[in-house]
């Protein structure tokens, strides 16, 4: 997980009805973030040859209120994912930025020292994310920057119309380590347009591994007029 800060102008044309930026240390943040998903069921089902696979997305965070509690959610610019049925699957599902492009990724143990690397190719040209960890994860620490990026647990989409989906997504919180030699590798602008491609340009504020966990998506919900209003006041 690399997390760059970002001119809050940026995203705000990407909050979805209803939500609003959540902002950490009031600094909006973005994150490029690779993982793979590992004996993927869909509806209880497995899907024969996509089943494991990558993804890398570029997320923010929102929030919303309901009554007197606060879901923090993270919201997709774009998902990347190596096979067309599954990113057709997820468009349809849940309206979510995926595209299907050839990916690859690498996982590296000496000693105590692990090194990551998840790729995508762009027009001829290999793109990828970079990191090293050291030692052993540690648990969350509560108020921490590692907390905020890993414990959201909805997702929102703006849909074509204007209106809103959420879903809920469960697992237990993650032990993370803080990675080092953090690099993003390539050109992103073909990936994520020019504007990302300059806010992600430069250093990360934090880079974050996490040693990840069964993970469940719920299914996706239209918010009613009634909760986008509720939401609003």
């Amino acid at each position: 997980m690399l997390n760059h800060e970002v001119d809050p102008a940026l995203l705000r044309p990407l909050v979805p009805r209803g939500t609003e930026l959540d902002l950490w240390q009031k600094q909006a943040v973005v994150s490029v973030v690779g993982f793979r998903f590992v004996a993927t069921r869909v509806l209880g089902m497995r899907i024969p040859g996509h089943e494991n696979f990558e993804e890398v997305n570029l997320r923010f965070y929102v929030r919303r209120r309901v009554g007197t509690a606060l879901r923090r959610a993270v919201v997709f610019i774009r998902e990347l994912v190596p096979r067309p049925m599954i990113a057709w699957t997820a468009r349809l599902r849940y309206n979510e930025p995926y595209r299907a492009l050839p990916m690859r990724h690498t996982i590296q143990t000496t000693g105590d020292e692990r090194r990551l690397s998840y790729e995508w190719r762009e027009r001829g040209e290999w793109i990828g994310i970079q990191a090293a960890t050291v030692g052993s994860a540690s648990a969350l620490v509560a108020g921490s920057e590692a907390e905020f990026i890993t414990e959201h647990y909805w997702g929102y989409t703006r849909q074509r119309d204007g209106g809103t989906v959420e879903y809920q997504v469960q697992h237990p919180p993650w032990l993370v380590w803080a990675a080092s030699s953090v690099s993003c590798v390539g050109d992103l602008t073909a990936t994520y347009g020019a504007p990302f491609a300059r806010a992600l340009g430069g250093t990360p504020r934090s880079a974050f591994v996490a040693e990840g966990s069964p993970v469940t998506v719920g299914r996706p919900r239209r918010l009613t007029a009634d909760e986008l209003t509720a939401s609003a006041d």
